[in-house]
């Protein structure tokens, strides 16, 4: 049977070290992540997802979720007591705003509860997760009635929440959509239209779901010009906040997924619901990328989160396994063979998962840590930074993350052998929950495109130009240090990203080129950034050593890890780059006969 332990070690050394949440103090919200508040909230959330989400994972998979013919559907056993004590707990409450009845934590806190969350049970922890998405939406562009209506009892977890995007012939062209949204002349819409891939569209856990929904009104330009965004709640809500009667929005299938089956996939048939705008007429994409953008922050966390849960479960098989000798003789001589773990080609499976989950955990924090500062920070210069930073790096955690937690799957699925291959070991289970998070809230191309097509250049290319900046000067003062090798090699790394920028700015007249550079360039990114975190991360375990403070062992580890990502993982930059060089040339000759067997 699989199992899972939340890293509450490395988190706090990466809250401490990487995020630095004490000097943050100032910055409205972190006064009240004090030491003892975020250890409770890491060992008791750890525990929490451990004992009550962990054990309903499997099951839930196996299950799944169920239609009935009045078109309800039923989450799998175990689901919906799960979610009431999540409820009663306040674990979904942890950053979400004071005045709508949330703790109003910094995000990073709550971050770092999500992936022990997803970790534990991926398709639970999209249920709140999708709540989350909605309550910014309408923090950002609801009226304050629709905020006093919906929003505390979406904060409670009371009400659930979703984002309504993609149609049956309209996937990340938004443009495509058919949705309807016909005026009432009392300020209400009739929503007509369906809707496809919506995550926790039907569900047994909250008595109500509020929708948020794309669609068009009458006359509006037949592209992405011409969306709106509209509120839909699954059950009308009276003035007085009491639940009134079905709206006219039902679930007509659910869909028959590779993974996630614990989460409601579902058709929704909007036949006439009544919904009201939220924003501004035809300025709906802008509202919907505010959810989007936090959904893709969200994806690029699963990706490390399932990708730490099979690594775990990988490490102890490797350590119970016996299979062979060492290549340099007997480990053990008393046993009939050694354990897995003396095979250089299963540590280089482990160490790259080892190296790649803790330098993403490292990263996906400090995006989180940048959220909170463009929101927050005091200083407008520092609420700029944060908000450049966060920009350019939302696709590579999304994508990298994703890409790089599904290839850990499949590398600790590989390190069982066959029975990474059979269900009752659980590696397959992450393996499949794992695609899905590659695929959603824009396919990992279509980050690397909006990346270069769109981040790199906005505002002058300050974004990128800051992160240039970031890297050169930690580097520099890192060489004199005892993590000067890999200063100088993430230094190198960083060379060849900068060459990239700039062969992709003398291509522009040449869009293939562009997008045929794309993905390598956001995993050129990707490992500079990662890099990054790892420069952090050895520069803070030396100096704790060296001063005799913390896990001794601990603090080798992370030190030994750093010196890995360094000599195997930032030589890929080289690679990245001639990749980028090579152009669309080869890509783009081939008619697309020529793909068809003879």
């Amino acid at each position: 049977m699989p199992q899972y332990t939340p890293p509450v070690r490395d988190t706090r050394f990466v809250l401490e070290h990487v995020v630095g949440l004490s000097r943050h103090a100032n910055v409205p919200g972190f006064a009240a992540a004090t030491p003892d508040t975020v250890d409770a909230v890491l060992e008791e959330g750890g525990r929490f997802v451990a004992e009550v989400l962990f054990p309903i994972n499997q099951s839930g998979d196996q299950e799944g979720c169920t239609r009935h013919e009045d078109g309800s559907v039923t989450t799998p056993a175990g689901f919906k007591e799960a979610y009431k004590q999540f409820v009663e707990s306040g674990w979904g409450t942890l950053s979400a705003p004071e005045q709508f009845g949330g703790q109003g934590m910094p995000h990073v806190i709550s971050t770092a509860f999500q992936e022990y969350m997803i970790s534990a049970n991926m398709a639970f922890a999209m249920y709140p997760g999708l709540a989350h998405g909605a309550i910014a939406a309408l923090v950002a562009k609801g009226s304050p009635e629709q905020q006093e209506k919906y929003l505390p009892k979406m904060v409670s977890g009371e009400w659930g929440g979703t984002m309504n995007l993609t149609e049956p012939q309209c996937g990340t062209d938004l443009g495509l959509i058919r949705t309807r949204a016909e005026p009432q002349g009392d300020g209400s819409y009739k929503i007509t239209g369906t809707k496809i891939f919506i995550s926790a569209g039907e569900h047994d856990l909250t008595d109500n779901i509020i929708h948020l929904v794309l669609a068009k009104t009458p006359g509006a330009p037949d592209s992405s010009k011409g969306i709106s965004l509209f509120v839909v709640p699954k059950v009308m809500v009276n003035d007085d906040g009491s639940l009134g009667e079905r709206n006219a929005v039902s679930c007509g299938s659910i869909e028959h997924k590779m993974g996630i089956h614990g989460n409601a996939t579902c058709v929704l048939n909007y036949d006439g619901a009544t919904g009201w705008l939220v924003g501004e007429e035809m300025k709906g994409l802008a509202a919907m990328f505010i959810m989007m953008n936090a959904a893709r922050l969200g994806v690029g966390l699963q990706g490390l989160a399932v990708g730490e849960t099979a690594f775990q479960n990988a490490v102890q098989y490797a350590e119970d396994r016996r299979q062979g000798r060492a290549l340099t003789g007997a480990a053990e001589p008393e046993e009939k063979a050694d354990t897995l773990f003396v095979h250089p080609d299963v540590r280089r499976m482990l160490m790259n998962g080892k190296a790649w989950l803790e330098g993403l955990r490292a990263l996906c924090l400090w995006g989180a840590l940048q959220v909170d500062l463009e929101h927050n920070a005091e200083d407008e210069a520092a609420r700029q930074e944060a908000a450049d930073l966060i920009g350019l790096l939302t696709p590579v955690i999304k994508g990298v993350g994703t890409d790089k937690g599904y290839q850990i799957a499949t590398d600790a699925q590989q390190v069982y052998g066959g029975h990474g291959y059979i269900q009752e070991w659980g590696m397959e289970q992450y393996v499949r929950d794992a695609r899905i998070a590659m695929i959603y809230e824009g396919t990992n191309g279509v980050q690397a495109m909006d990346l270069v097509g769109r981040k790199l250049a906005m505002n002058g290319g300050r974004a990128i130009q800051l992160f240039f900046k970031i890297v050169a000067q930690e580097c520099a003062a890192a060489k004199s240090g005892p993590a000067a090798d890999l200063a100088t090699r993430l230094e190198k790394a960083l060379g060849e990203l900068q060459a990239a920028t700039m062969w992709f700015m003398g291509n522009i007249s040449n869009p293939n080129n562009i997008g045929a550079g794309a993905v390598p360039y956001m995993h050129l990114l990707g490992v500079v950034s990662v890099g990054l975190m790892w420069l952090r991360m050895a520069v803070a375990a030396a100096a704790l050593k060296d001063a005799g403070e913390g896990d001794a062992a601990f603090l080798e580890a992370k030190l030994v890890t750093a010196r890995f990502f360094a000599e195997r993982v930032l030589p890929e930059a080289g690679a990245y780059r001639r990749q980028i060089e090579g152009g669309a040339e080869a890509l783009m000759a081939l008619p697309p006969e020529m793909f068809r067997a003879a």
